[in-house]
Protein backbone atom coordinates (compact mmCIF):
# COMPACT_ATOMS: atom_id res chain seq x y z
CA UNK A 1 0.00 0.00 0.00
CA UNK A 2 2.84 2.35 0.49
CA UNK A 3 3.33 2.69 -3.38
CA UNK A 4 -0.55 3.10 -3.63
CA UNK A 5 -0.09 6.61 -1.79
CA UNK A 6 3.01 7.73 -3.20
CA UNK A 7 1.39 7.49 -6.39
CA UNK A 8 -2.06 8.96 -4.83
CA UNK A 9 -3.35 12.08 -7.07
CA UNK A 10 -6.15 14.47 -6.78
CA UNK A 11 -6.92 13.94 -10.19
CA UNK A 12 -7.16 9.93 -10.18
CA UNK A 13 -9.06 10.31 -7.55
CA UNK A 14 -11.47 12.60 -8.79
CA UNK A 15 -11.30 10.54 -12.39
CA UNK A 16 -12.28 7.13 -10.09
CA UNK A 17 -15.33 9.42 -8.44
CA UNK A 18 -16.80 10.65 -11.45
CA UNK A 19 -16.30 7.01 -13.19
CA UNK A 20 -18.45 5.73 -10.07
CA UNK A 21 -20.92 8.76 -10.49
CA UNK A 22 -21.24 8.42 -13.93
CA UNK A 23 -21.84 4.49 -13.59
CA UNK A 24 -24.46 4.74 -11.21
CA UNK A 25 -26.08 7.65 -12.95
CA UNK A 26 -27.59 5.79 -15.83
CA UNK A 27 -27.08 2.16 -15.69
CA UNK A 28 -28.64 1.83 -12.30
CA UNK A 29 -32.02 3.24 -14.09
CA UNK A 30 -32.16 0.47 -15.90
CA UNK A 31 -31.80 -2.02 -13.34
CA UNK A 32 -35.01 -0.05 -11.64
CA UNK A 33 -36.81 -0.25 -14.77
CA UNK A 34 -36.43 -4.45 -14.74
CA UNK A 35 -37.04 -4.25 -11.43
CA UNK A 36 -40.36 -2.67 -11.75
CA UNK A 37 -41.36 -4.65 -14.70
CA UNK A 38 -41.14 -8.08 -13.28
CA UNK A 39 -43.07 -6.21 -10.07
CA UNK A 40 -39.80 -7.10 -7.52
CA UNK A 41 -39.77 -6.41 -4.14
CA UNK A 42 -37.79 -3.41 -2.75
CA UNK A 43 -35.63 -6.20 -0.78
CA UNK A 44 -34.73 -8.11 -3.62
CA UNK A 45 -34.06 -4.79 -5.67
CA UNK A 46 -31.32 -3.52 -2.48
CA UNK A 47 -29.90 -6.97 -2.80
CA UNK A 48 -29.30 -6.62 -6.07
CA UNK A 49 -27.35 -3.07 -6.39
CA UNK A 50 -25.68 -4.26 -3.22
CA UNK A 51 -24.85 -7.53 -4.76
CA UNK A 52 -23.23 -5.31 -8.34
CA UNK A 53 -21.81 -2.37 -5.95
CA UNK A 54 -19.48 -4.85 -3.79
CA UNK A 55 -18.47 -7.23 -6.79
CA UNK A 56 -17.35 -3.88 -9.06
CA UNK A 57 -15.71 -2.67 -5.66
CA UNK A 58 -13.85 -5.68 -4.92
CA UNK A 59 -12.70 -6.63 -8.38
CA UNK A 60 -12.29 -2.60 -9.49
CA UNK A 61 -9.64 -2.69 -6.54
CA UNK A 62 -7.82 -5.78 -6.32
CA UNK A 63 -7.55 -6.34 -10.49
CA UNK A 64 -5.85 -2.39 -10.21
CA UNK A 65 -3.83 -3.17 -7.07
CA UNK A 66 -2.26 -6.20 -8.84
CA UNK A 67 -1.56 -5.07 -12.77
CA UNK A 68 -1.17 -1.03 -11.64
CA UNK A 69 -3.55 -0.22 -14.17
CA UNK A 70 -7.20 1.78 -14.17
CA UNK A 71 -9.38 -1.26 -14.09
CA UNK A 72 -13.11 -0.60 -14.02
CA UNK A 73 -15.30 -3.21 -13.25
CA UNK A 74 -19.48 -2.64 -13.70
CA UNK A 75 -22.32 -4.14 -14.20
CA UNK A 76 -23.98 -5.02 -17.42
CA UNK A 77 -25.76 -2.36 -18.82
CA UNK A 78 -27.01 -4.18 -21.89
CA UNK A 79 -27.95 -7.22 -20.02
CA UNK A 80 -29.14 -5.32 -17.54
CA UNK A 81 -31.22 -3.78 -20.91
CA UNK A 82 -32.48 -7.32 -21.73
CA UNK A 83 -33.49 -8.16 -18.35
CA UNK A 84 -36.85 -5.41 -18.38
CA UNK A 85 -38.29 -7.33 -21.48
CA UNK A 86 -36.84 -11.14 -20.04
CA UNK A 87 -37.37 -10.88 -16.32
CA UNK A 88 -41.58 -10.85 -15.99
CA UNK A 89 -41.55 -14.18 -17.91
CA UNK A 90 -39.67 -15.90 -15.30
CA UNK A 91 -38.68 -16.47 -11.35
CA UNK A 92 -36.07 -14.91 -9.50
CA UNK A 93 -34.71 -18.40 -8.95
CA UNK A 94 -34.50 -19.09 -12.58
CA UNK A 95 -32.98 -15.99 -13.60
CA UNK A 96 -30.19 -16.78 -10.48
CA UNK A 97 -29.41 -19.68 -12.22
CA UNK A 98 -29.07 -18.27 -15.55
CA UNK A 99 -26.73 -16.03 -14.07
CA UNK A 100 -24.48 -18.66 -12.65
CA UNK A 101 -24.90 -20.58 -16.27
CA UNK A 102 -23.63 -16.98 -18.10
CA UNK A 103 -21.07 -16.51 -15.55
CA UNK A 104 -19.60 -20.24 -15.69
CA UNK A 105 -19.62 -20.08 -19.74
CA UNK A 106 -17.76 -16.38 -19.97
CA UNK A 107 -15.49 -17.59 -16.89
CA UNK A 108 -14.33 -20.64 -19.19
CA UNK A 109 -13.98 -17.85 -22.33
CA UNK A 110 -11.30 -16.52 -20.05
CA UNK A 111 -9.33 -18.48 -19.04
CA UNK A 112 -8.64 -20.37 -22.71
CA UNK A 113 -7.03 -17.44 -23.53
CA UNK A 114 -9.19 -17.26 -26.88
CA UNK A 115 -9.63 -13.36 -26.05
CA UNK A 116 -6.79 -12.26 -25.65
CA UNK A 117 -5.54 -13.85 -29.66
CA UNK A 118 -8.20 -12.10 -31.21
CA UNK A 119 -7.74 -8.51 -29.88
CA UNK A 120 -4.05 -9.14 -30.54
CA UNK A 121 -5.17 -9.01 -34.47
CA UNK A 122 -7.58 -6.07 -34.03
CA UNK A 123 -6.47 -3.12 -36.15
CA UNK A 124 -5.35 -0.21 -33.63
CA UNK A 125 -7.42 2.01 -35.61
CA UNK A 126 -10.67 0.21 -35.54
CA UNK A 127 -10.11 -0.58 -31.90
CA UNK A 128 -9.84 3.65 -31.67
CA UNK A 129 -12.90 4.60 -33.55
CA UNK A 130 -15.20 2.29 -31.69
CA UNK A 131 -14.20 3.42 -28.61
CA UNK A 132 -15.14 7.14 -30.46
CA UNK A 133 -18.60 5.72 -31.07
CA UNK A 134 -19.51 3.83 -27.87
CA UNK A 135 -18.53 7.67 -26.67
CA UNK A 136 -20.02 9.93 -29.13
CA UNK A 137 -23.50 10.19 -27.53
CA UNK A 138 -22.19 11.14 -24.28
CA UNK A 139 -20.37 14.25 -25.77
CA UNK A 140 -23.48 15.22 -27.82
CA UNK A 141 -25.05 14.77 -24.51
CA UNK A 142 -23.67 17.81 -23.23
CA UNK A 143 -25.22 20.01 -25.63
CA UNK A 144 -28.57 18.49 -25.45
CA UNK A 145 -28.69 19.16 -21.68
CA UNK A 146 -28.61 22.94 -22.92
CA UNK A 147 -32.07 22.64 -23.72
CA UNK A 148 -32.91 21.90 -19.92
CA UNK A 149 -30.57 23.62 -18.03
CA UNK A 150 -28.69 26.57 -20.38
CA UNK A 151 -27.24 28.41 -17.34
CA UNK A 152 -25.79 25.54 -15.18
CA UNK A 153 -24.94 23.52 -18.42
CA UNK A 154 -22.95 26.71 -19.76
CA UNK A 155 -21.45 27.57 -16.41
CA UNK A 156 -20.12 23.72 -16.65
CA UNK A 157 -18.61 23.96 -19.93
CA UNK A 158 -16.92 27.99 -20.09
CA UNK A 159 -15.54 26.42 -16.81
CA UNK A 160 -14.19 23.19 -18.39
CA UNK A 161 -12.28 25.60 -20.67
CA UNK A 162 -10.93 28.01 -18.13
CA UNK A 163 -9.32 25.31 -16.14
CA UNK A 164 -8.12 23.56 -19.26
CA UNK A 165 -5.93 26.88 -20.16
CA UNK A 166 -4.63 27.36 -16.45
CA UNK A 167 -5.50 24.04 -14.42
CA UNK A 168 -6.09 21.28 -17.02
CA UNK A 169 -5.64 18.29 -14.31
CA UNK A 170 -8.61 19.48 -11.81
CA UNK A 171 -10.75 20.33 -15.10
CA UNK A 172 -12.89 17.93 -13.99
CA UNK A 173 -13.43 18.78 -10.69
CA UNK A 174 -13.92 22.53 -11.21
CA UNK A 175 -17.02 21.64 -13.32
CA UNK A 176 -18.34 19.14 -10.57
CA UNK A 177 -17.91 21.92 -8.01
CA UNK A 178 -19.56 24.55 -10.11
CA UNK A 179 -22.18 22.17 -11.14
CA UNK A 180 -23.04 21.56 -7.55
CA UNK A 181 -23.06 25.19 -6.37
CA UNK A 182 -25.32 26.22 -8.90
CA UNK A 183 -27.25 23.32 -8.53
CA UNK A 184 -28.02 24.81 -4.69
CA UNK A 185 -27.96 28.34 -5.86
CA UNK A 186 -30.56 27.63 -7.77
CA UNK A 187 -32.68 25.50 -5.59
CA UNK A 188 -32.65 22.71 -8.14
CA UNK A 189 -31.76 19.84 -5.63
CA UNK A 190 -34.38 17.98 -4.24
CA UNK A 191 -33.74 17.30 -1.13
CA UNK A 192 -37.40 15.74 0.10
CA UNK A 193 -35.90 12.56 -2.22
CA UNK A 194 -32.98 12.21 0.03
CA UNK A 195 -33.34 9.51 2.66
CA UNK A 196 -30.79 7.61 4.68
CA UNK A 197 -30.93 3.86 4.34
CA UNK A 198 -28.55 0.48 4.51
CA UNK A 199 -28.68 -2.22 1.59
CA UNK A 200 -29.47 -5.41 2.82
CA UNK A 201 -28.31 -8.75 0.59
CA UNK A 202 -30.91 -11.39 0.42
CA UNK A 203 -30.04 -14.61 -0.97
CA UNK A 204 -31.94 -16.53 -3.70
CA UNK A 205 -31.74 -20.08 -4.54
CA UNK A 206 -31.18 -20.66 -8.34
CA UNK A 207 -33.05 -23.12 -10.31
CA UNK A 208 -31.74 -23.98 -13.41
CA UNK A 209 -34.30 -24.52 -16.78
CA UNK A 210 -33.62 -24.73 -20.55
CA UNK A 211 -35.81 -21.85 -20.85
CA UNK A 212 -34.14 -19.32 -18.75
CA UNK A 213 -30.97 -20.81 -20.05
CA UNK A 214 -31.64 -20.23 -23.88
CA UNK A 215 -33.25 -16.73 -23.29
CA UNK A 216 -31.60 -15.04 -20.70
CA UNK A 217 -28.05 -17.12 -20.22
CA UNK A 218 -27.13 -17.13 -23.61
CA UNK A 219 -27.97 -13.39 -24.48
CA UNK A 220 -26.18 -12.39 -21.15
CA UNK A 221 -23.19 -14.02 -22.34
CA UNK A 222 -23.70 -12.32 -25.71
CA UNK A 223 -23.60 -8.99 -24.61
CA UNK A 224 -20.95 -9.12 -22.21
CA UNK A 225 -18.55 -10.40 -24.88
CA UNK A 226 -19.55 -8.35 -27.55
CA UNK A 227 -20.63 -5.18 -25.88
CA UNK A 228 -18.51 -4.48 -22.34
CA UNK A 229 -15.28 -6.89 -22.44
CA UNK A 230 -14.39 -5.95 -27.01
CA UNK A 231 -14.98 -2.10 -26.30
CA UNK A 232 -14.11 -2.24 -22.17
CA UNK A 233 -10.01 -4.13 -23.84
CA UNK A 234 -9.70 -1.27 -26.97
CA UNK A 235 -10.07 1.37 -24.26
CA UNK A 236 -6.58 0.18 -22.39
CA UNK A 237 -4.91 -0.77 -25.59
CA UNK A 238 -5.50 2.75 -26.79
CA UNK A 239 -3.98 4.00 -23.47
CA UNK A 240 -1.22 2.22 -24.20
CA UNK A 241 -1.71 -0.81 -21.72
CA UNK A 242 -1.34 -4.15 -22.67
CA UNK A 243 -2.74 -5.96 -19.85
CA UNK A 244 -3.98 -9.76 -20.95
CA UNK A 245 -8.00 -9.99 -21.09
CA UNK A 246 -7.96 -13.27 -20.36
CA UNK A 247 -7.51 -12.97 -16.03
CA UNK A 248 -10.09 -9.87 -15.73
CA UNK A 249 -12.50 -11.85 -17.82
CA UNK A 250 -12.27 -14.71 -15.48
CA UNK A 251 -12.06 -12.42 -12.84
CA UNK A 252 -15.13 -11.03 -13.19
CA UNK A 253 -16.96 -14.22 -14.14
CA UNK A 254 -16.01 -15.65 -11.22
CA UNK A 255 -17.36 -12.63 -9.25
CA UNK A 256 -20.34 -12.87 -10.73
CA UNK A 257 -20.89 -16.23 -10.24
CA UNK A 258 -20.39 -15.70 -6.36
CA UNK A 259 -22.80 -12.39 -6.21
CA UNK A 260 -25.11 -14.33 -8.31
CA UNK A 261 -27.56 -15.67 -5.82
CA UNK A 262 -27.61 -12.18 -4.29
CA UNK A 263 -28.75 -10.83 -7.36
CA UNK A 264 -25.83 -10.09 -9.51
CA UNK A 265 -26.89 -10.70 -13.22
CA UNK A 266 -23.17 -9.67 -14.69
CA UNK A 267 -19.87 -7.83 -13.30
CA UNK A 268 -17.67 -6.94 -17.35
CA UNK A 269 -14.64 -4.74 -17.72
CA UNK A 270 -16.48 -1.25 -18.05
CA UNK A 271 -15.18 0.98 -21.14
CA UNK A 272 -17.13 4.46 -21.11
CA UNK A 273 -16.34 4.92 -17.37
CA UNK A 274 -13.06 3.64 -17.96
CA UNK A 275 -11.81 5.57 -20.67
CA UNK A 276 -12.42 8.51 -17.50
CA UNK A 277 -9.66 6.67 -15.74
CA UNK A 278 -7.33 5.70 -18.25
CA UNK A 279 -6.78 9.32 -20.15
CA UNK A 280 -4.35 12.00 -19.73
CA UNK A 281 -7.04 13.76 -17.30
CA UNK A 282 -6.33 11.35 -14.49
CA UNK A 283 -3.06 11.84 -14.39
CA UNK A 284 0.23 12.63 -16.89
CA UNK A 285 2.08 9.51 -16.01
CA UNK A 286 0.27 6.63 -17.23
CA UNK A 287 1.80 4.27 -14.57
CA UNK A 288 0.43 5.93 -11.54
CA UNK A 289 -3.51 6.60 -13.30
CA UNK A 290 -4.10 2.69 -11.32
CA UNK A 291 -5.07 4.86 -8.22
CA UNK A 292 -8.38 5.92 -10.37
CA UNK A 293 -9.54 2.53 -10.53
CA UNK A 294 -8.99 1.52 -6.61
CA UNK A 295 -10.63 5.35 -5.78
CA UNK A 296 -13.49 4.10 -7.99
CA UNK A 297 -13.49 0.79 -6.08
CA UNK A 298 -13.85 2.43 -2.82
CA UNK A 299 -16.61 4.34 -3.72
CA UNK A 300 -18.51 1.71 -5.24
CA UNK A 301 -17.53 0.03 -1.97
CA UNK A 302 -19.25 3.33 0.09
CA UNK A 303 -22.42 3.52 -2.51
CA UNK A 304 -23.38 -0.52 -2.40
CA UNK A 305 -23.64 -0.07 1.36
CA UNK A 306 -25.66 2.53 1.70
CA UNK A 307 -27.83 1.34 -1.28
CA UNK A 308 -31.07 3.06 -0.30
CA UNK A 309 -28.97 6.13 0.03
CA UNK A 310 -27.41 5.84 -3.14
CA UNK A 311 -30.57 5.73 -5.24
CA UNK A 312 -32.23 9.12 -3.42
CA UNK A 313 -29.21 11.47 -3.91
CA UNK A 314 -29.23 10.37 -7.72
CA UNK A 315 -32.89 11.09 -8.03
CA UNK A 316 -31.60 14.40 -6.05
CA UNK A 317 -29.73 16.29 -8.55
CA UNK A 318 -31.06 17.19 -12.11
CA UNK A 319 -30.56 14.66 -14.71
CA UNK A 320 -28.94 17.94 -16.86
CA UNK A 321 -25.61 17.82 -14.55
CA UNK A 322 -25.20 14.30 -14.34
CA UNK A 323 -24.82 14.98 -18.45
CA UNK A 324 -22.56 17.58 -18.75
CA UNK A 325 -20.26 16.29 -16.51
CA UNK A 326 -19.96 12.63 -18.31
CA UNK A 327 -19.92 14.85 -21.60
CA UNK A 328 -16.78 16.80 -20.38
CA UNK A 329 -15.23 14.52 -18.33
CA UNK A 330 -14.84 12.31 -21.65
CA UNK A 331 -13.58 15.23 -24.16
CA UNK A 332 -10.13 14.15 -24.32
CA UNK A 333 -11.02 10.12 -24.54
CA UNK A 334 -13.18 11.03 -27.72
CA UNK A 335 -10.44 13.41 -29.14
CA UNK A 336 -7.71 11.05 -28.62
CA UNK A 337 -10.18 8.13 -29.66
CA UNK A 338 -11.37 10.09 -33.08
CA UNK A 339 -7.24 11.09 -33.59
CA UNK A 340 -6.43 7.35 -33.45
CA UNK A 341 -8.76 6.59 -35.43
CA UNK A 342 -7.81 8.72 -38.24
CA UNK A 343 -3.86 7.99 -37.46
CA UNK A 344 -3.33 5.31 -40.35
CA UNK A 345 -4.23 6.56 -43.79
CA UNK A 346 -4.68 2.74 -45.01
CA UNK A 347 -7.68 2.23 -42.70
CA UNK A 348 -9.16 5.58 -42.92
CA UNK A 349 -12.08 4.28 -44.49
CA UNK A 350 -12.75 1.09 -42.26
CA UNK A 351 -12.14 3.10 -39.02
CA UNK A 352 -14.67 5.63 -40.22
CA UNK A 353 -17.78 2.68 -40.94
CA UNK A 354 -16.65 1.08 -37.67
CA UNK A 355 -17.28 4.68 -35.87
CA UNK A 356 -20.51 5.64 -38.05
CA UNK A 357 -21.71 2.06 -37.27
CA UNK A 358 -21.09 2.51 -33.53
CA UNK A 359 -21.96 5.79 -32.98
CA UNK A 360 -25.49 5.12 -34.78
CA UNK A 361 -26.82 2.85 -31.78
CA UNK A 362 -28.35 0.68 -33.73
CA UNK A 363 -28.94 -3.24 -32.53
CA UNK A 364 -29.63 -6.00 -35.13
CA UNK A 365 -30.10 -9.71 -34.04
CA UNK A 366 -30.15 -9.02 -30.46
CA UNK A 367 -26.41 -7.76 -31.02
CA UNK A 368 -25.07 -4.18 -30.24
CA UNK A 369 -24.31 -1.52 -32.13
CA UNK A 370 -20.41 -2.06 -30.71
CA UNK A 371 -20.39 -5.74 -32.14
CA UNK A 372 -21.44 -4.44 -35.68
CA UNK A 373 -19.19 -1.32 -35.61
CA UNK A 374 -16.41 -4.37 -34.84
CA UNK A 375 -17.78 -6.60 -37.43
CA UNK A 376 -18.25 -4.16 -40.12
CA UNK A 377 -14.79 -2.23 -39.27
CA UNK A 378 -12.80 -5.62 -39.54
CA UNK A 379 -14.65 -5.85 -42.94
CA UNK A 380 -14.07 -3.44 -44.90
CA UNK A 381 -10.52 -3.43 -43.45
CA UNK A 382 -9.88 -6.63 -44.97
CA UNK A 383 -11.68 -5.64 -48.39
CA UNK A 384 -9.60 -2.38 -49.28
CA UNK A 385 -6.19 -3.58 -47.71
CA UNK A 386 -6.58 -7.21 -49.78
CA UNK A 387 -3.34 -7.95 -51.43
CA UNK A 388 -3.78 -6.96 -55.23
CA UNK A 389 -2.14 -9.53 -57.87
CA UNK A 390 1.40 -7.41 -58.72
CA UNK A 391 1.54 -6.02 -62.43
CA UNK A 392 3.53 -8.13 -64.70
CA UNK A 393 6.16 -6.02 -65.65
CA UNK A 394 7.65 -6.65 -69.49
CA UNK A 395 11.45 -6.87 -70.19
CA UNK A 396 12.67 -3.95 -72.38
CA UNK A 397 11.53 -4.20 -75.91
CA UNK A 398 8.95 -6.90 -75.14
CA UNK A 399 5.76 -6.14 -74.84
CA UNK A 400 3.13 -7.15 -71.55
CA UNK A 401 1.27 -10.00 -72.08
CA UNK A 402 -1.88 -10.88 -69.43
CA UNK A 403 -1.66 -13.83 -67.61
Amino acid sequence: MKAFFHDFSLSAAVAGFIATVISYAGPLVIIFQAAESAQMPRELLSSWVWAISIGSAVLGIGLSLRYRVPVIIAWSAPGSALLVALLPGISMEEAVGAYLVSSLIIFAVGICGAFDRIISKLPSAIAAAMLAGILFRFGTGLFVSLQGKPLLVLAMFVTYLVCKRLLPRYAVLMVLLVGCAITFAAGDLHREALVIGLATPVWVTPQFSLSATLNIALPLVMVALTGQFVPGMAVLRASGYNTPASPIIASSALGTALLAPFGCHGLNLAAITAAICTGREAHEDPSKRYVAGVVGGLFYLVLGIFGATLVSLFSAFPKELIAALAGLALFAAIGGALAGAMAVPNDREAALVTFLTTASGMSLFGLSAAFWGLIFGIAAHVLLNARRPAPVVAAPGEVARRP
